[in-house]
């Protein structure tokens, strides 16, 4: 498996656990706030991610490696529109 395979796999893992805890949270009736914490900590990785994939593609398209493309900080790719 290629390097932007595995990496769309996590986003995809990590997008079915979103919507886990988002159906968690939308039923609960009891504070849950570890669940809200990995939602937060879930959506700022998924962030990064989905940048990393946009940078690796970016490169191959402009002819350029894409290994050179490196995970940012969260603070910079959080709240990233697609």
């Amino acid at each position: 498996m290629g390097t932007d395979q595995r990496i769309l796999h996590r986003i995809t893992e990590m997008a079915d656990e979103e919507r886990r805890l988002r159906d968690v949270l939308a039923t609960a009736g009891a504070d849950r706030a570890a669940e809200r914490d990995r939602l937060g900590a879930l959506e700022r990785e998924l962030d990064q991610c989905w940048d990393l994939l946009r940078q690796r593609r970016a490169r191959a398209e402009f002819g350029e490696d894409p290994d050179g493309a490196r995970v940012r900080p969260q603070s910079q790719v959080e709240n990233y529109q697609s």
